[in-house]
């Protein structure tokens, strides 16, 4: 069948030829970030002061002499100064008057140093005056947090900082004005600026600890992956293992976004690193510009959600869940692979509609291409999980990561010496800044959160807005998730939602073991004692079977207070560690969809401006084609997909991987062949019925229907040289 060509608009530059590509192949590492057109003289100072703050941060990370307090002020003010020095308070001001305003940024982020170094040392005085702030401590403070405010606005834009002042406001003063639950009496100012310094989810609180430690030590990791040529490997590797299939060069994409995940854990990043060779890629094998795109962008989205590294949100979800780090990443290789399969399905659907057949290729094989290059990336990899599995602190694993990284190159062809581990070393401190700066400001919003107990009202509303129906509060979710994602990058996106909503989430997933126990007449005698003081007439219900609507009515009626009491008592602690596991995984997933949906879409913007393609209409396909990011939190809530059992995890994941492609394909009408109007609902339902929970029947009913689906497109596809792409072909 020959391969349909894509018509190229003549405004459109030329795409990159072979050469191009494999020259930009060379290439260690992704661009440089915008350095706000600094001299040489400032980036040799930004390039020191990351250097020292990579050294120190690994120095602390193996021998922690340090407090936690002082380690967090010390990770602050460093990249506090960084920030100062490479966001700008204006990029017009300073190419009007570039000298003034560098050496005002430049004392902006010195005050900033100087103020984490008073706070960070001041603690003790602060507790022997009783907790009495001196002038010298109030101006610290209050410029630490405006420190904290401008740069965060430079670094991520006007919603963080937004938020901090109508949070500290809250506590401080028009909280008293709030009617109903909301409603907060207030605390004085003193109490504000201490609790906002030195509470434990405060600036240089929890989650700063999570930026100072374990995040910034895999971002290092990451950045010595890059430096030391596994980026290369990569691309590599994926050409080799999916170059000759139908739509390879979109498989490839799907694979190398996947892998470059595991170093970079950013979608944006991701997307810039490896959609500038599997872009054009794409286009040239005959994709439309805009699905290249969108499929580099929604693969590039899924590397925050592959193991070990998962960006900074799986860092965040172990300190929050209290959960160990390994136990984490180990439940989420399955849905991860199940993501990125979903990816794949709509590049195999689209490349069978355009016509595309396999492409020639003459590159290396994978043993090849394994034993050149393979060294330095599957090495430290391997190193790290088993030091992750035997027990050892995440930051211990990542600093030892590093080492053996750089002994791992010397195996390749592009061994790391002292300039390479140097570059390496200040570019991860490069990339740390936004995010560091980030994690440590929002602990200002979390701490109020924390303080005036608003997570644990917002997560009642989500409780009755939802009526006990969890797919309804998902969706809830899902939806705030999309608005804060405007705004937000996704790790603070992540952040605020589950405080604000894990809890209640937690629970409805929990209470749904209850409501079978209820149903199926299992409550035992001291349960059953429970729930009859609220609901005296239930006695004569609960000794036998009953519907499972009845029963989730029996349970929503009761108060809150012995709901949870029942929960307690009954559901197994196990199950309860599922449930809290389950919660924060579908947040943290839900949170993603904001670098692929409009109208704010980075990753699929950032994919857009390399392939030439509209924006918008990217960002729409992108939608598309992420849909795993919805489909999958639903089985985290339904299924025991993330319970540990990997018996009962491996036939939720190979049902679902039918029942994802089913769905897929019934969404864009083809398979092997155009599948007829009156087919597509059909294989979207069976797509459903495969990922139906608990029910055997309705599952292997699905998985038929779409094989059959799939066998009948198969044999439509041979009944004619190019019968089944010109019958389906759409402008």
């Amino acid at each position: 069948m020959p391969k349909t060509a894509r018509t190229r608009d003549p405004k459109e530059p030329p795409e990159p030829s072979a050469e191009d590509t494999a020259e930009a192949q060379k290439q260690p590492s992704p661009p440089p970030p915008d350095d706000a057109g600094l001299p040489r003289r400032w980036l040799l100072v930004g390039f020191a002061v990351g250097f020292l703050l990579a050294v120190g941060h690994i120095y602390l990370a193996l021998f922690p002499e340090l407090s936690e307090l002082e380690r967090n002020a010390f990770h602050f003010g460093g990249f506090a100064f960084l920030c100062a020095l490479y966001f700008p308070f204006s990029k017009r001001a300073r190419e009007k008057a570039p000298g003034f305003w560098r050496w005002a940024d430049l004392t902006l982020g010195l005050v900033a140093v100087a103020a984490a170094f008073h706070v960070a040392t001041a603690e003790s005085a602060i507790y022997d005056r009783g907790v009495r702030l001196t002038a010298l401590d109030w101006t610290a403070g209050v410029a630490l947090i405006l420190c904290a405010i401008e740069l965060t606005r430079r670094a991520t834009g006007w919603v963080i900082p937004i938020l901090i002042v109508a949070s500290l406001s809250y506590v401080g003063w028009w909280g008293q004005y709030v009617e109903g639950v909301f409603q907060f009496k207030g605390l004085t100012w003193e109490t504000v600026l201490f609790r906002s310094l030195y509470g434990d989810f405060a600036l240089f609180g929890t989650i700063a600890s999570i930026s100072s430690t374990y995040v910034f030590l895999f971002i290092i990791f990451g950045a010595f992956l890059v430096r030391s040529g596994a980026g290369e490997y990569i691309i590599d590797l994926s050409r080799a293992a999916a170059g000759r299939l139908v739509g390879g060069p979109g498989l490839v994409a799907v694979i190398a976004s996947g892998l470059t995940g595991t170093i970079s854990g950013s979608a944006v990043a991701n997307t810039a690193s490896t959609g500038v060779i599997t872009i054009p890629m794409m286009k040239r094998a005959g994709f439309p510009a805009r699905f290249a795109g969108a499929v580099e962008a929604s693969s590039s989205t899924g590397g925050q959600l592959m193991p070990p590294i998962m960006g900074a949100g799986a860092f965040v979800m172990a300190s929050y869940t209290q959960l160990p780090y390994e136990q984490i990443i180990a439940v989420a290789a399955l849905p991860a692979l199940l993501y990125f399969a979903s990816v794949g399905f709509f590049v195999r659907i689209e490349a069978r509609r355009q016509g595309l057949e396999p492409q020639a290729y003459d590159g290396p094989g994978l043993w090849q291409t394994t034993k050149e290059r393979g060294a330095s990336f599957i090495i430290p990899i391997i190193v790290l999980i088993v030091l992750l599995v035997n027990g050892f602190t995440p930051t211990y694993a990542a600093a030892i990561g590093i080492a053996t990284v750089i002994a791992a190159s010397w195996l390749t062809r592009t061994p790391m010496g002292p300039k390479a581990i140097v570059e390496a070393l200040a570019h991860g401190a490069r990339n740390m800044v936004m995010t560091a700066v980030l994690l440590c400001a929002v602990g200002l919003v979390i701490n109020v959160i924390v303080t005036a107990g608003v997570g644990n009202t917002f997560s009642l509303m989500i409780a009755d807005w939802a009526g006990g129906n969890l797919l309804i509060a998902i969706a809830l979710i899902a939806l705030a998730s999309l608005v804060l994602g405007m705004g937000l990058p996704v790790t603070a996106a992540y952040i605020v939602l589950a405080t604000l909503s894990a809890p209640a989430l937690r629970d409805m997933i929990a209470d749904s073991t209850v409501i079978d126990m209820i149903a199926g007449g299992q409550l035992g005698a001291q349960a059953q004692a429970i729930m009859m003081i609220s609901a005296p007439d239930a006695a004569a219900k609960l000794a036998a079977p009953m519907p499972v609507a009845e029963a989730k009515e029996l349970l929503m009626n009761l108060p809150l207070e012995i709901r949870a009491a029942l929960r307690d008592l009954v559901v197994n602690p196990a199950v309860m560690t599922a449930a809290l596991l389950s919660a924060h995984m579908i947040i943290f997933w839900l949170s993603q969809d904001s670098n692929v949906t409009p109208p704010v879409c980075l990753a699929a913007f950032t994919a857009a401006a390399i392939g030439n393609s509209d924006p918008m209409r990217t960002g729409l396909t992108s939608w598309k084609i992420a849909k795993g990011l919805y489909i999958v939190p639903v089985l985290f809530a339904y299924t025991p997909l993330l319970s540990g059992d990997w018996g009962a995890a491996f036939e939720v994941f190979l049902f679902a991987l039918v029942g994802i492609y089913g769905m897929a394909a019934g969404m864009d009408g083809w398979m092997e062949a155009r599948l007829p109007l009156l087919l597509r609902p059909v294989s979207f339902a069976a797509g459903v019925a495969c990922v139906w929970p608990a029910n055997l029947l309705v599952d292997f009913t699905g998985v038929a229907v779409v094989f059959a689906l799939f066998a009948w497109t198969v044999w439509k596809s041979r009944q004619g040289p190019g019968a089944a792409a010109t019958s389906g072909a759409r402008a």
